[in-house]
């Protein structure tokens, strides 16, 4: 186990690297920087003289070749140093963790949502093959699949405003200092994208059951006179779970990195929204260290997700 995990953290590290790499290009060949968007505004009569725009390119480090820039950053970032926003001056690290567990509590929402609901409607939709309540569930997940998660959302909202009363609160508040005002930011917006992950998560359960139920070792189970239940619970779900186990935490690692659609329609300022602002402003370093973010979750789960396998399914090793 050891040394399987010492071989995914070194073959992650050029995966990392390259995304550094590519984000890093990316900022810069795409039209415009922060410099340039101020130039480009007036207040009033002033705008930025030519001396002023060389002397911030400097200030910020722009002027330098992009290896050097590169460098700067990767350097900077093996110190733990994230750098300042270019337009709020608050440091991305500080950002970063202000937003993040807002949105991590609502990720682990749907993630809860998807598993509770989606993984029994699966099961039961597959011992149920082809009868009216299988159409009827199939039916359903096709339909919430459809349905975008912001969509939603406002519904959601709109309910709570016109019929309940409830306005979204505005203002971040953390599940350790107000655990009912934080339950009021997270809960819509995990409630929104649980729905629409639980019906995949739903579809996929089924798809799985229904083919380790078609394995010899299912029918011999049956022969020695064991029953359904057992036979589910015992031999089918472990085997059946791997694949919803890496569609899960996939998904989760998407959530982690934020969905934008949904958090703005609840108003809710998470990573999500964070990273739109600093693409809307140029906001070069905030953007470069989001993705960089994002890069390291993913790699962590998929990670994760690889050492359950061996939980699930005891066949599978992971040395020699």
């Amino acid at each position: 186990m050891h040394s399987y995990l010492a071989r995914r953290i070194l073959a992650a590290i050029p995966t990392i690297l390259g995304i550094t790499v590519l984000i890093f290009l990316a900022m810069r060949v795409l039209p415009g920087d922060p410099i340039a968007v101020i130039s480009s505004e007036t207040s009033g009569n002033y705008v930025l003289s030519p001396e002023q725009i060389t002397a911030a390119r400097a200030s910020l480090g722009l002027d330098k070749p992009y290896l050097v820039q590169y460098i700067q950053w990767m350097a900077d970032v093996a110190h733990g140093n994230l750098g300042e926003s270019f337009w709020t001056r608050d440091h991305i690290s500080d950002l970063i963790l202000r937003r993040g567990p807002i949105t991590a509590e609502i990720a682990l929402i749907a993630l809860v949502i998807s598993w509770l609901a989606g993984i029994p409607v699966g099961i039961l939709s597959a011992t149920h093959r082809d009868t009216w309540l299988d159409l009827l569930v199939r039916g359903g997940i096709t339909v919430f699949i459809a349905i975008p998660g912001f969509w939603i959302g406002l519904i959601i909202v709109l309910v709570g405003v016109l019929y309940f009363n409830w306005r979204p609160p505005l203002t971040i508040s953390y599940l350790w200092i107000d655990p009912a005002k934080n339950l009021e930011i997270v809960v819509g917006p995990g409630v929104a994208l649980g729905i629409g992950l639980a019906a995949a998560t739903a579809r996929l359960t089924r798809a799985t059951v229904l083919e380790v139920l078609q394995d010899d070792y299912v029918r011999t189970a049956r022969a020695k006179g064991l029953g359904e239940r057992w036979i589910l619970a015992r031999h089918v779900l472990k085997n059946a779970m791997l694949p919803v186990v890496t569609f899960s935490g996939l998904a989760f690692a998407g959530l982690l990195g934020g969905t934008v659609a949904t958090e703005t329609a609840f108003g809710v300022p998470g990573l999500g929204t964070l990273l739109v602002q600093g693409l809307n402003q140029r906001d070069w370093m905030l953007v470069q260290n989001m993705v960089l973010l994002y890069g390291l979750i993913v790699t962590i789960m998929n990670l994760l997700v690889d050492l359950s396998y061996g939980w699930f399914d005891p066949r599978i090793r992971y040395e020699g």
